[in-house]
């Protein structure tokens, strides 16, 4: 079984950045992918970037692309998202999914029947 830890959400002006963190505990050798989601308020809950653990590849949503920078650290099992010009729309709870089964990593959809998950960080970008 796996166990994740988010940390590292915050508050931040537009513009700004922050970098948040997804540790993985337990068998962590059985994961095949992960990936960022974000909810907020009144809204369903959204893929914003995946992880291809096998081969080291990121996918990410449109609304983020060019923004945002996933990266692992193998060593501590921790998967980061570094997330730049941040906009008020980027406001949401974020969660860490990782899933041992071998989905494809950028289908979202795939994580909810599949994926391990943790309990989520905050993130608010101010105007």
């Amino acid at each position: 079984q796996v166990q994740l830890v988010e940390s590292g959400g915050g508050s931040v002006q537009a513009g700004g950045s922050l970098r948040i963190s997804c540790a993985a505990y337990g068998y962590t050798d059985g994961i095949a992918c992960m990936a960022w989601f974000r909810q907020a308020p009144g809204k369903e809950r959204e893929g914003v970037a995946g992880f291809d653990d096998s081969v080291g590849s990121t996918s990410y949503a449109d609304s983020v692309k060019g923004r945002f920078t996933l990266s692992k650290d193998n060593v501590k099992n921790t998967l980061y998202l570094q997330m730049n010009s941040l906009k008020p729309e980027d406001s949401a709870m974020y969660y860490c999914a990782a899933s041992s089964r071998r989905i494809m990593c950028s289908d979202y959809d795939a994580y909810y029947g599949a994926a391990y998950w943790g309990k989520g960080t905050l993130v608010t970008i101010s105007s």
